[in-house]
Order: structure tokens, then sequence, then C-alpha cells
């Protein structure tokens, strides 16, 4: 039986990165006590960023946690726009890790081998970790989440996409499929900001938005603030 989505709405973006950290903690010494390993996908976008500035000074059994990414650009290594680069350089490149971590437990996609390489490549990544403990999400402003964006249509049986003509630049990515987000115990979906209203509402309502339709198996959580939230 697939739990149904839990919102909870909060005062404002700060609160719901907050928010977001106790939960991934919890979630982590959970993990780590019971399986001695802790399985974390990670999103991009601003909330996201600034859970991991927060996660910074956070002191945790890092070398027990093991981290992937929901989708990615494809684009070259040090690319700017990589979610990679962010999330190390704003997160992983701060903290008290084994000098091996960033090869051993930090999963980035390979997504400069381009879309059929790198989702091919990103499958076989994740295959041995499944299911994974907690997912982070975001919202864009058409309903899209990780790089799965409306209109496109994917093969259900895959656990990553090739992702051509995004419709936001560039228009090659890799992204984890439904499939993929499904096989995590916990999934956190994270919106902020009034551009996201229009979304939420046609979300709210019915319409069939690649957010809409994220399961997890012990169900999604929607940490939104008030700014995102319909009127």
């Amino acid at each position: 039986m697939i739990k149904e989505t839990q919102w909870h709405v909060l005062a404002n973006a700060e609160i719901v990165a907050h928010s977001a950290v106790h939960r991934i903690l919890v979630k982590a010494q959970e993990a780590i006590s019971h399986r001695g390993v802790f399985k974390l996908v990670l999103a991009g976008g601003t909330t996201p960023k600034r859970i991991y500035e927060l996660l910074v000074d956070q002191h945790q059994e890092w070398s027990k946690w093991h981290l992937f990414i929901g989708d990615e650009r494809c684009m070259v290594v040090n690319d700017p726009e990589r979610n990679s680069l962010m999330i190390t350089q704003t997160w992983l490149d701060k903290i008290n890790v084994p000098a091996d971590f960033l090869k051993t437990n930090f999963h980035p996609i390979k997504a400069e081998l381009g879309p059929e390489q790198g989702a091919s490549d990103y499958a076989e990544v994740i295959k041995p970790f499944l299911p994974f403990d907690m997912t982070l999400l975001g919202i864009g402003e058409d309903g899209h989440t990780a790089s799965l964006f409306p209109g496109h249509e994917h093969n259900e049986n895959e656990l990553t996409h090739a992702v051509y003509n995004s419709p936001k630049p560039p228009s090659e990515r890799v992204s984890l499929s439904k499939q993929a987000f499904y096989r995590s115990e916990r999934l956190l979906i994270l919106i902020t900001g009034s551009g996201k209203k229009q979304a939420v509402q046609q979300w709210q309502q019915g319409k069939e938005l690649p957010v809409a339709q994220i399961e997890a198996m012990n169900g999604v959580d929607v940490l939104i603030d008030q700014d995102a939230m319909p009127e």
C-alpha cells in the first residue's frame, strides 16, 4: 500500500531548510544504527544548497554516508552549473571526511559522458545501493522535478533516463526515474518561494505534473514555505 503525501507548511525557506536537516539527521542515525550505512539522494537548487550549508556544522559519521544525485546536467565536470560541483564546494569540501571519501562515498553522475552513456553508467552505480534511505527533490515552476519534465516520456522500467530537449538549458541531462525515486524509504520534496505557487496549485488540483507522480516506499513529505502555498 502506498502511503499518501503529507504536506508540512512552514513559515519561510530557512525553516524549511532546518526542518529538512533535522529529518535527514534522524534518518541517518536510524539507518546507521540498523544497517551501518546511510544512503541519501541529493538535489540541486537554492533550498538544497542551504541544507548542505547547514550540514557543514554537523558532527556525523560521514564515512558511513553514501551520497547520490537525483539529476545532472551534461556538462564538463568542473562546470559551475553542475549539481555535483555545488554539492562538493558547499558541503563536502568543508567537512572532515576520510581522504578517499569523494571517490568511495560520493557517487556523482558522469553526465559529461552524454545522456545515454551517463544514464547507463549511473544505473549500474545505484543498483547495489537500492533501496535508498532518503531522497531530496525540488520542484520547478513548470512542475518538473529532478530532470523529469512535463510532456517528456520515458521507459517506466528504467532506473535512470537520458534526457533531451530540456525546456531549461542545457537541453541534455541525466535523471533518476520515478522507479528509482520510489525505491527510497523516505522522500522529501522541498518547495520555497512565490514562483512555485502556480505549480503547487496545479499539483493540488490534480494536474498530471511530474512532481505529482513521485512516490516512495514509506511516503512523501512535502516541506513548503508560506510563500509557495496557494491562497
